[in-house]
């Protein structure tokens, strides 16, 4: 396999755009709890739960996310939580 093979395939090769040189910086499990104020063994479950996709790297098995990823899961908690409220006002009303 090729080195563009190789960096096609990676999780943080940004596909939309196709170009070879834009590779996107994967979060680590404390950038996720920071960004979503959440306690890193959170971050750590949800990806464990599927909740939040990660990718593990080295031998270790330490994560890394992808800026994507996190996008849509505010995405979806975002339509959730108006979803949700939306069912408050419909059934007190």
């Amino acid at each position: 396999m090729s080195d563009c093979e190789l960096i096609s395939t990676c999780p943080f090769f940004n596909n939309k755009t196709q170009d070879m040189t834009e590779i996107t910086e994967p979060y680590t499990v404390r950038d996720v709890s920071r960004l979503l104020n959440i306690h890193v063994n959170t971050a750590r479950r949800w990806s464990d739960q599927g909740i939040i996709r990660s990718y593990r790297i080295t031998r270790r098995g330490d994560r890394r996310f992808r800026q994507e990823d996190i996008a849509r899961f505010l995405a979806e908690y975002n339509d959730f939580n108006v979803n949700k409220a939306s069912d408050r006002k419909s059934s007190s009303g």
